[in-house]
């Protein structure tokens, strides 16, 4: 466990800090005015009403409402929550605060996390996305996540399904088995997991990076959280990249926070025919690199280029002789498919092959991996990318 600032070593001086951030109606502009002000939280309480008031807009004596039995409890708890093994609590005069977090407007003033809180600090890449992505869209998230995480940088994403989750695999597969492959910025509190269907994901980021919120312990799965938390995804970050998202997704909000905050964006283009490619074609009209393979993100950020760890060699994998007959067919099915989904009839009238046989092959396609079956008959090749 990494060792603690004088702050976090005194329970009094993190009460305060909690108490500060869990008075109702002080949000995090108010907060920080108050720090700017008077330093520490118990200088904040020790200044009085009437010096409070003239930094922020409060009736409210924080001193009297900073101080309830409700509130206690819930201080109480939180600091046993931080006393177990892989759980620690952040605050802005913390040394372990990431420095790149202080360069935004709107900081955090407390960090709740779960895993190294080291992995906050090391040079990030986000990786975010669609949460309803198509195979292909998965498969390339998780191809440069794993790329940029062999390059040496921590992947940074929020732990959705669909490119969320696909970034994280990705680094998790790295070659690298470096200590800290990735980051799950959530919109919940740290102790609860948004959706359930990550929970065995979410263990494996403790283990093997950090999960981080800012939000307190117990907060649900409130809708406004999430696009709050993308301030934080794209300021533990060096770049931003988009793979897939519609013209209304999320990612797009997290896009246009990276480039207020002077952060690089990348977006991979789509087809022209997919919704979930739109989002992308925006941010490349607005300014976003266009990028191709990991390496277009890290050859523009050479500036920011970690020193690469000596990736491990990759097992050899077992091979199998194809039947020719078969792969002949199958390699006329996937050049018929091209680039594009297509419908199963579009895919009949192109290769001219009975729908016996054209059905046999496409089941075939998709259990070696090469095709996805898309809702309304559709189908959709996948390729590898990350690497030239």
């Amino acid at each position: 466990m990494a060792s603690r600032s004088p702050e976090t070593e005194d329970a009094t001086g993190l009460s305060d800090w909690l108490r500060l951030t869990l008075i109702p109606g002080i949000g995090g502009e108010s907060q920080r005015k108050l720090l700017a002000a008077f330093g520490l939280p118990q200088h904040v309480f020790a200044a009085g009403h009437l010096a409070q008031r003239q930094i922020i807009a409060s009736k409210a004596d924080l001193l009297t409402e900073a101080h309830n039995a409700a509130l206690d409890e819930k201080i109480a708890a939180t600091l046993a929550w931080a006393e177990k093994p892989d759980c620690h609590i952040i605050t802005l005069a913390d040394k372990r605060y990431p420095p790149q977090l202080l360069e935004i407007p709107d900081p955090p003033t407390l960090l709740y996390v779960r895993g190294n809180p080291a992995t906050l600090s090391c040079p990030g890449i986000a990786v975010v996305g669609s949460r309803n992505a198509t195979p292909q869209g998965c498969k390339i998230a998780e191809d440069f996540a794993r790329t940029l995480a062999d390059a040496g940088f921590v992947i940074i994403s929020g732990l959705a399904l669909g490119i969320d989750a696909a970034a994280h695999n990705g680094a998790l597969t790295s070659r690298t088995r470096q200590a800290e492959n990735t980051i799950a910025v959530i919109g919940t509190g740290a102790d609860r997991l948004y959706p359930a269907r990550n929970q065995a994901l979410a263990q494996r980021i403790v283990e093997c990076g950090a999960i981080v919120s800012e939000f307190p312990l117990g907060t649900p799965a409130i809708a406004a959280n999430f696009p709050r938390r993308n301030r934080v995804i794209s300021g533990l970050a060096r770049g931003v990249l988009v793979v897939e998202a519609a013209t209304e997704s999320g990612s797009l909000i997290t896009a246009r926070l990276a480039g207020e905050q002077g952060r690089e964006v990348f977006a991979i283009p789509g087809s022209i025919h997919s919704p979930f490619s739109r989002g992308c074609h925006r941010l490349i009209r607005q300014g976003a690199k266009l990028v191709e393979s990991a390496q277009d993100i890290l050859e523009e950020l050479t500036g920011a280029y970690p020193t690469p760890p000596a990736p491990e060699p990759e097992p050899p994998s077992p091979t199998s002789a194809p039947d020719a007959a078969a792969s002949d067919e199958e390699s006329r099915v996937l050049a018929q498919l091209g680039h594009d989904l297509c419908t199963l009839d579009e895919l009949a009238l192109r290769t001219a092959l009975p729908a016996d046989t054209l059905l046999a092959l496409l089941l075939n396609l998709e259990l070696e991996g090469q095709i996805a079956t898309l809702p309304g008959n559709r189908y959709q090749r996948i390729y590898g990318y990350g690497k030239k």
